[in-house]
């Protein structure tokens, strides 16, 4: 029976430790000022070719 115990511990140990790591994720997430993020989409639009028109436009 002491082997439900442990993976009972194990299991709470494994849903903190992603609580954990979602939590880091979403701080650093919303620590970009609004400019940021634009700029870097801005960026990321460019890298992707969004700077051309798509075919077939006039």
């Amino acid at each position: 029976m002491r082997w439900w115990k442990v993976l009972g511990l194990a299991s709470f140990v494994g849903v903190a430790a992603t609580g954990v790591v979602i939590a880091r994720a979403e701080r650093q997430r919303r620590a970009y000022t609004p400019d940021e993020i634009r700029l870097r989409l801005r960026e990321r639009h460019a890298e992707a070719g969004g700077g051309q028109p798509p075919q077939g436009a006039a």
